[in-house]
């Protein structure tokens, strides 16, 4: 709550405003008024310039955690595509997971594993169908992600890698050679019980990988389909990259992200987008480091790998394709590098911990990391710019934020390598701003140590971590109030309140809300914040609270998700002073007011998350031309532990209206709530 008792507070408040906010308090609580409550005072004083905040600040944090990229954004929907699972990832895995052999008629056949000579280095693995009698057709089948969803007259796209092996017999069979064209493969959408959803013929494989496609028109919606590859020729054929992307992604983009999925985040108009993590980013030991040139180029030679949360990673949504994501809705992008080291929490059955690149291999990695800035800056005609430009962006994708490391524990063999890296981007790109890290909690060892470091090395910005109770944003609403503007600039990068059980509550979502105010009112010193994590697949979830759950055909927003996009939606520039005088004092309560230079309109934002209704009486002070009416967002419940959730996904929305405005007026924030009110000013 911001009071009249800060002197910071007190010395952009004018007396006119000041006289006006204390006649208005006197006039609420006077007798006969029938004002059951006394009104709180709300006094904006727009003579003032305000203060200069980021226009940066609310933005998204994507790591693929609860299958948030393969099986999520990533709009591919065959799942292990490239035969690349394995044990490590689930103990039950292997290359063959996902994949079932289809006998169709009186056919017969196997199949298996193979890396003798795969398609490329980077993907070792493929598989062999052998067909000893072909019947009405042997292949392969894949359910996708728990089942394919396809929409009846929606076109999908099919890509494979194939190459004849022999035909014949199994054992003393005729070599394949480039004359012999036996026929073509059958790609086939089809229901669990068989039944033809759409079909389309590939070309027969020459005797060396070759890329075959097709497309395919769904002739029926079904919410769990299959993919088949059916062969009718007696021999053996080699398999891999089998790929089924719908047409209708994300801006139409190949290798493209879900259209609805990618829409609910695009709506939050988030001003940067932080990836690929996280923990992902650092990995689970030094050789799961997620390294930025494995995941660009041809997706057939990249480098699939474990994924820290226990799933695999194709890396089909690669950098490239956060780079393109991030321009498509208007963000910047914010890749996280890894310090060289791993995370601290790595070998959790043999506490192998964090270890560090060998420090001759440093020179290598800082080239990579000095390589990143290149391949999203550089010009076409260099390097990297070439290799970004060979994908289909010839312009630069304007890099301004670099982070270095995500929650390490702080250590000697951690300090060398960051300051290493640090201090080549800053000679090379002083352009960049560097993100450090002080830990994933809000004090501690950690925390103390990051910060330390931060301040020798003179780091621009540091990556602030916190996930707490409800209770904990609340008292803490003035956290930022107290820092040295001197020193490094604030990143929040990873936050979310959660009640008992990980529950995203319109009560957590309001303490996000109050302390969203106060970073808006701290924006000078935050420049970023991301709320974490972002997205879960239901029935794949590692981590809670997310911010969107969602299956194959439905998403469900949480009411936390719907806090962070109308604070988006509606960000300034200019933090405007709003003085509060409140009878009560409530630590419940709590204002923010900004200014959008885009636009020129005044943003007021309201939290009350106490049990009852709040008058409000609200004044401007040296406001010109107001309108009569303004838009007004309210997200409110009468259930404080209400949630929106699989079985009530609409408990809590926002509702919009208008409400008279003025120099004064009224309002009565309703308990529960966060109130957004926008007025246009000129």
């Amino acid at each position: 709550m911001n009071t009249v008792r800060s002197p910071h507070h007190r010395s952009f408040f004018s007396p006119g405003a000041c006289r006006r906010a204390v006649a208005a308090l006197a006039l609420s609580l006077a007798p006969g008024t029938g004002a059951a409550t006394p009104a709180t005072v709300i006094a904006i004083d727009l003579n003032q310039p305000g203060k200069a905040i980021s226009a940066d600040l609310f933005g998204i944090f994507f790591e693929d955690i609860n299958y948030a990229a393969d099986g999520g954004l990533y709009a591919e929907l065959i799942q292990n595509r490239s035969f690349e699972y394995q044990a490590t990832e689930q103990s039950t895995w292997n290359s063959l997971t996902m994949w079932e052999l289809v006998t169709r008629g009186d056919g017969k056949g196997a199949f298996i594993a193979e890396a003798a000579d795969p398609v490329h280095p980077d993907n070792p693995h493929y598989a062999v169908l052998h067909v000893s009698q072909p019947g009405a057709g042997v292949g392969l089948m894949n359910a996708g992600f728990d089942g394919i969803a396809i929409k009846a007259g929606e076109r999908y796209d099919v890509s494979l890698f194939a190459k004849q092996l022999y035909v014949g017999a199994r054992w003393g069979a005729v070599p394949a050679t480039p004359e012999i064209k036996p026929g073509a493969l059958l790609v086939r959408l089809e229901s669990q019980t068989g039944e033809n959803l759409g079909e389309a013929l590939v070309n027969w494989p020459a005797t060396d990988w070759t890329r075959l496609t097709a497309t395919i028109t769904a002739n029926r919606t079904d919410e769990a389909a299959r993919f088949v590859v059916l062969s009718t020729i007696k021999g053996g054929l080699a398999l891999d990259v089998i790929s089924l992307f719908p047409q209708k992604t994300f801006r139409g983009r190949g290798n493209g992200l879900r259209a609805d999925l990618a829409q609910v985040l695009a709506d939050m108009k988030p001003r940067f987008i932080r990836f690929p993590g996280g923990c992902v980013a650092h990995g689970n030991g030094l050789g799961n480091m997620y390294r930025w040139k494995d995941t660009i180029g041809p997706i057939e030679q990249r480098k699939e790998q474990a994924n820290l949360w226990h799933h695999h990673q194709t890396v089909g949504l690669g950098y490239f394709e956060y780079f393109q994501f991030c321009e498509d809705i208007g963000a910047k992008p914010l890749p996280v590098v890894p310090a060289g080291v791993c995370c601290q929490n790595s070998g959790q059955t043999n506490g192998a911990g964090q270890r560090g690149l060998p420090l001759e291999q440093m020179p290598d990695y800082i080239q990579e990391v000095l390589d990143l800035i290149e391949y999203a800056n550089g010009p076409a005609t260099s390097t990297w710019g070439a290799k970004r430009a060979a994908a289909g962006h010839t312009e630069p994708f304007h890099l301004e934020y670099l982070g270095v490391g995500n929650e390490d524990h702080i250590t000697p063999v951690f300090q060398k390598r960051f300051q290493m890296i640090h201090d080549a981007v800053k000679a090379k790109h002083p352009e960049i701003t560097v993100i450090g890290t002080v830990g994933p909690s809000p004090a501690g060892p950690d925390f103390e140590a990051g910060w330390k470091i931060a301040d020798e090395q003179n780091v621009a910005m540091v990556d602030e971590h916190y996930y707490e109770k409800p209770e904990w944003f609340l008292n803490n609403l003035h956290r930022y109030d107290g820092y040295d503007r001197a020193k490094s600039k604030i990143y929040l990068g990873e936050y979310a309140a959660h009640d008992d059980g990980r529950k995203m509550t319109l009560r957590s979502a309001l303490a996000e809300a109050a302390y969203m105010t106060h970073l808006e009112r701290n924006g000078d010193l935050v420049r970023l914040a991301s709320y974490a994590p972002l997205l879960a697949r239901i029935g794949h979830t590692q981590w809670n609270p997310d911010l969107v759950y969602f299956t194959n055909t439905e998403i469900f927003p949480t009411i936390n998700y719907q806090v962070q996009r109308l604070f988006g939606v509606n960000s300034g520039d200019t933090w405007l002073t709003a003085m509060v005088s409140d009878p009560a004092q409530a630590a419940d309560f709590a204002v923010s007011s900004v200014r959008d230079s885009r636009t020129g309109d005044l943003i007021l934002k309201l939290v009350n998350a106490g049990a009852a209704a709040k008058p409000l009486h609200i004044e401007i002070d040296g406001a010109r031309e107001l309108p009569a009416h303004a838009v007004t967002t309210v997200l409110a419940g009468d259930d404080p532990m209400a949630v929106n959730d699989f079985a009530n996904p609409q408990t809590v929305l926002p509702q919009t209206a208008s409400i008279a405005v003025g120099p004064s007026f009224d309002y009565e924030a309703p308990a529960h709530s966060l109130t957004v009110i926008r007025i246009q000013h000129r």
